[in-house]
């Protein structure tokens, strides 16, 4: 690489839009943003969003991340940004989102005049002028359509890694088409979030990438083609409307002039396919091959770098970003920190120093005792409500605090590691755990999570990680291509990860039967559940 060399990165996330620009040797060296709700009033969002009246219906309208495009770029012109240093550059956007363009949009795009600000030429270039996003949960009855037309929700897991959820873009698709069959027929290309900010930069229509694309219950993730069966269960001329799907990270072709000219970039400037924040994120963690990537926030959430996948009806499994043979699953709880907080309270004061004494001061294995914590209804597993059971497998109303404390740290730890096990998730020799998030900073809660993992953790500052990941997948599409050089070459210029914690001398012989104790009790909590509910 030259000396000067800059790729960016830009980032479509729900409430803002985020640009970072490394240099050649991958340190930071821009970073700006623009938030929807304050810089771009006008379109009255809350959080980036409009909630609809009926609450489950959430949208964004698609000018204002066109807008909020023009504002960026023109804040890095008067920064002084020399945007001709820039040698490629890609992007990533909030995953399941869906783009409407409207006939003769194409046009448009390739012949944008540079004396003009992007959002007003392309203001009448959408059939749908306010695009279903990832909080839309209004498509029940589309999901149970298309789960039955393939057999069922784990035949559709099968085939596109997942089984159908509200948000995913087919199913936002098929709604569409059903409740709104005059802007289906005028749409000629249908975007994700992600190659609709491709397509922004291209003066084209930018494809969808395996990775993105197999966050919408329409891809066979496996052969990496558009499924006949769940195209034709979502909508007619489906196929030709989204185009053809393409590796994460092929370069789309050389940028759009109308750049070249209005902010000054070079002309041999680079596009690589955009992907969804998700596969951005594991880019940006770098994570490698057995690597699990563990977010521990307000929701706990983990990537796996799997290579024999097994679709389940948890979970997603999602093409690999940067390693085209290989997958990634991608697991959310929603009861994380919060709940980690709540007991914290009730059980040492709300102090986190005597927290971790207890966490210290504890047995590993907790002497048998388990628990299973949701203040909220968890999505893996379906469940709510607090669960303990102690050493021979029996419910109790309650534990000592010190055991309660041990016990939902455990408890935690433990439920990811059976549930990544259940989409083909296998602990390598060379297995690094990366965490991040808030509860990344208390080293006695990452003890828990290295023992019960029996694996090195490692903290990484993932600030943007989805935007940062994106500049890294710049410079990997372009030293790929001209040299075939590897993603894992690439980012070893990045900044180490820092080795916090090591699993203790015999961690693996009293978590091994007491991950199997822990998976026969949710089974029976999971079942006593649906018998309650029933």
């Amino acid at each position: 690489m030259a000396f000067a060399d800059y790729y960016l990165g830009f980032d479509f996330s729900t409430q803002q839009l985020k640009v970072i620009a490394v240099n050649e040797h991958l340190r930071v060296v821009y970073e700006d943003n623009v938030q929807f709700d304050k810089d771009l009033p006008e379109f009255g969002t809350h959080g980036g969003v409009h909630i609809h009246t009926d609450k489950l219906t959430v949208t964004s309208p698609v000018l204002m991340w066109v807008k909020a495009l023009d504002v960026i770029l023109e804040k890095m012109k008067t920064s002084e940004f020399d945007f001709s240093k820039v040698k490629a550059l890609s992007g990533t956007g909030q995953q399941h989102g869906s783009v409407y363009w409207k006939q003769g949009a194409k046009r448009v795009l390739q012949t944008l005049s540079a004396n003009l600000p992007l959002h007003s030429q392309l203001e009448t270039c959408f059939s749908i002028s306010e695009s279903p996003i990832w909080m839309d949960s209004s498509t029940t009855a589309e999901c149970r359509h298309l789960e039955q037309s393939v057999g069922g929700a784990q035949a559709l897991a099968d085939i596109t890694g997942s089984r159908a959820y509200e948000r995913f873009t087919g199913n936002q698709i098929a709604k569409i088409y059903k409740q709104k069959p005059e802007e289906y027929a005028q749409t000629e290309r249908i975007s994700l979030v992600s190659s609709f900010g491709a397509s922004l930069f291209l003066g084209d229509y930018g494809p969808i990438d395996y990775s993105d694309g197999s966050g919408m219950n329409l891809l066979n993730f496996r052969q990496k083609i558009w499924s006949e069966e769940c195209l034709k269960a979502c909508a007619l001329n489906l196929n030709e409307k989204l185009g053809s799907p393409v590796p994460t990270s092929l370069i789309l072709g050389p940028l759009s002039s109308y750049y070249v000219q209005r902010y000054g970039f070079s002309d041999d400037c680079y596009i690589t396919a955009f992907t969804g924040d998700n596969p951005a994120s594991l880019a940006g963690m770098r994570l490698e091959e057995g690597d699990i990537a563990v977010s521990l926030g307000t929701s706990d959430t983990l990537f796996l770098w799997i290579q024999e996948p097994t679709p389940a009806l948890e979970g997603h499994i999602l093409c690999n970003p940067v390693q085209t043979q290989d997958y990634m699953a991608l697991l959310c709880y929603k009861n994380g920190s919060l709940m980690r907080e709540k007991i914290r309270d009730d059980c040492s004061l709300g102090s986190w120093e005597d927290f971790s004494k207890v966490l210290q001061m504890t047995p590993p294995g907790n002497n048998g005792n388990l628990g299973f914590y949701f203040e909220v209804m968890e999505i893996t597993p379906q469940a709510i409500g607090v669960h303990r059971f102690n050493v021979n497998n029996q419910r109790v109303s309650d534990f000592p605090k010190a055991v309660e404390i041990r016990a939902i740290i455990e408890g935690q730890f433990m439920a990811k590691r059976i549930h990544a096990k259940h989409l083909g998730y296998k602990i390598l020799p060379q297995t690094r755990i990366l965490a991040t998030g808030g509860g990344s900073c208390n080293k006695d809660i990452l003890q828990v999570l290295s023992d019960v993992f029996n694996a090195p953790v490692y903290t990484i500052a993932t600030a943007n990680s989805a935007c940062l990941g994106s500049a890294y997948r710049a410079a990997h599409a372009l030293a790929m291509h001209t040299a075939g050089t590897s993603f894992a070459d690439i980012v070893k210029l990045a900044e180490e990860h820092k080795l916090l914690v090591t699993p203790r001398p015999g961690s693996d012989e009293i978590y091994e039967p007491l991950l199997k104790r822990y998976a026969e009790c949710e089974a029976a909590m999971i079942a006593e559940s649906i018998k309650h509910f029933n």
